[in-house]
């Protein structure tokens, strides 16, 4: 008598993975064999996979007593080799005991692949993620576990809504496998007013409406309306789209005041009284250029012309070609010092030019600027001190031809830039090089290449303290003018030292902080700088100033406002400045 227990499974893809659900016949009994002696365990219906193979599965062996469940467990054991569609089990009464034969039906031998439904990853590279071997059995263990590889590869894109919806084999061997990797349906902004919608949709240029959706380009892209520096806030929700794997992107902006007014006034011993009238606008008309207008009057050296004027359109085409224009003229009154920080002389000096400057980016994080820049210092008038048209030594008989004249160059830097905000980094890294050459060749009075490196670089240490460290480096040569040496002291590069007090054609400097929260819109700094610069020698690393304090920084509608208290060599300074920090 046969009495025969099935095992069959069948293989379903899910929403999101591809399951094996095994489903047990109901097992009809002839005869019970329990107390009987298992002489011989055996398989068949096999023709690809060795039957040894199989029966280093079983468990059960001859010599063995009958006992169901165990059986049981070794058809399970068969199955979940993964390389069978159905495991069945006869049992033959012999005068001994009983036989066990376990009968097997292959799966389909699996000759190719193919895919359907993908467009941003292509099929080698799906194919490559698939491990069964041509012309053997199909191994559903081994292709479920390659389905799971697929659909990890797809989120680790960023395409987290991306599944396989279908799994097929052909009697001929080849097995169709088809996705879905999910759509972005439409993108809905909301909240603006002044700033115009193709503003803020042409930055996110990487998400395309019927396309797939990636999560990583889209935070990227929300990071990009941020960066803006129109918006207080840019919210970013997923709504269900009208298809069941789609999605909608809703963007809420808050937006935030972005035009600027300014009026002050100003006194030094060596310019007296001067006023100020700023007028600027980063957000100017709602169509993303940005404008700024500065006037000075009054001042012993002004003659009522001090002006400075900028542009910027950031983006003139579909390469995001940037432009941005100065044009300025400032006659303002100067106190010079030496080398070892003795004041000399006293002077009006007038600074009048213009620059201009193309930018375009590489990719996603790097950025290329062209800068040419006219600048003309001339010296007005003297004050106060050494005359230096008449310099009676001849350590001064040649510094107004050294240091005043016209100065032409051209300017290309590369930018490096993967921060999380631009205006407080948390994350990422900002790296800068920098290279201007000015000569004669274009029709300046100056001869000298400059060179100029930068690496910044944000941890996060908490959910809002990050740790910022920054290290710049500068290399000159040739005929170079005061205005153009690297300066090092003061607020943005060594607190604790007057502001450019360190001067040459050499430098380095570099600014370690930890930044903490405070209140809302107030944060803490404790910082130390170190730097210094050289003038016709090489870098001295045992030369290097070192400066340590505390700051505080404010939010306000007009800019951040920093203030920073350091000590340095020479005793304790306060720094007090507009604008963000590095």
């Amino acid at each position: 008598m046969i009495t025969r227990r099935h095992y069959s499974r069948f293989m379903i893809v899910a929403v999101v993975c591809l399951s094996l659900l095994a489903s047990v016949a109901p097992m009809a009994f002839a005869a019970d064999f329990t107390g009987q002696t298992v002489t011989s365990v055996s398989v068949s219906g096999n023709t690809n996979v060795p039957a040894d193979q199989i029966m280093a599965a079983v468990k059960v062996k001859a010599g063995d007593k009958y006992d169901l469940e165990k059986i049981k467990l070794d058809m399970q054991a068969i199955y979940d080799l993964g390389q069978f569609l159905d495991v069945s089990v006869n049992f033959t009464p012999v005068p001994e005991g009983v036989k066990v034969v376990y009968t097997v039906l292959e799966n389909p031998v699996w000759k190719d692949v193919v895919f359907k439904g993908n467009t941003v990853v292509t099929s080698d590279k799906l194919r490559s993620m698939i491990t069964l071997k041509k012309g053997s059995v199909t191994n559903t263990r081994t292709l479920s576990a390659n389905i799971q590889e697929i659909r990890k590869y797809y989120h680790d894109q960023g395409y987290i809504l991306a599944k396989v919806t279908d799994v097929a084999t052909s009697p001929e061997g080849v097995l169709t496998i088809t996705l879905n990797e999910g759509m972005l349906e439409d993108i809905v902004i909301k909240g603006h007013e002044k700033t115009k919608e193709f503003v803020i949709s042409r930055e996110l240029y990487q998400v395309e409406k019927g396309k797939p959706f990636n999560i990583n380009k889209v935070k990227r892209s929300v990071q990009r309306v941020y960066n803006l520096g129109y918006f207080e806030d840019v919210n970013m929700k997923l709504v269900p789209g009208r298809d069941p794997n789609a999605v909608v992107l809703e963007l809420t902006i808050t937006e935030q005041k972005t035009g600027t007014f300014s009026i002050g006034a100003g006194y030094s011993e060596s310019d007296g009284m001067v006023g100020i009238l700023g007028l600027g606008d980063k957000n100017f008309r709602g169509i993303g250029d940005q404008v700024n207008v500065q006037l000075e009057f009054g001042g012993k050296a002004n003659d009522g012309n001090n002006y400075s004027l900028s542009y910027v359109r950031p983006w003139l085409d579909a390469k995001q070609t940037s432009l941005g224009l100065n044009i300025y003229d400032m006659t303002n009154r100067y106190d010079d010092y030496d080398d070892n920080g003795d004041y000399f002389s006293t002077y009006d000096r007038n600074r009048k030019g213009w620059d201009i400057t193309l930018g375009r980016p590489t990719g996603e994080y790097i950025q290329n600027y062209l800068t040419f820049k006219q600048r003309k210092d001339t010296y007005v008038e003297h004050v106060d001190g050494m005359d230096l048209k008449g310099a009676p030594t001849s350590e001064y008989t040649n510094y107004l031809a050294d240091n005043f004249g016209q100065t032409n160059s051209l300017t290309l830097a590369r930018i490096y830039d993967s921060r999380d905000n631009v205006f407080n980094p948390t994350v990422g890294s900002r790296v800068s090089l920098t290279a201007e050459f000015a000569g004669k060749a274009f029709g300046g009075d100056f001869d000298f290449n400059k060179y100029t490196i930068e690496d910044r670089n944000y941890w996060k240490v908490g959910p809002d303290h990050v740790i910022a460290l920054r290290v710049t480096g500068g290399y000159a040569d040739g005929k170079m003018p005061e205005s153009g040496r690297f300066s090092v002291g003061g607020s943005d590069t060594l607190r604790g030292y007057e502001d450019d007090q360190f001067n040459g054609d050499k430098m380095l400097a570099a600014s370690v902080e930890y930044r903490f929260p405070i209140a809302k819109k107030v944060q803490g700094v404790v910082f130390s700088d170190i730097g210094n610069a050289w003038e016709n020698e090489g870098y001295k690393l045992n030369d290097l100033k070192v400066g340590v304090g505390v700051g505080v920084r404010v939010q306000t509608p007009i800019g951040p406002i920093r203030l920073d208290v350091a000590k340095g060599d020479e005793g304790t300074r306060t720094h007090f400045s507009f604008g963000g920090q590095f």
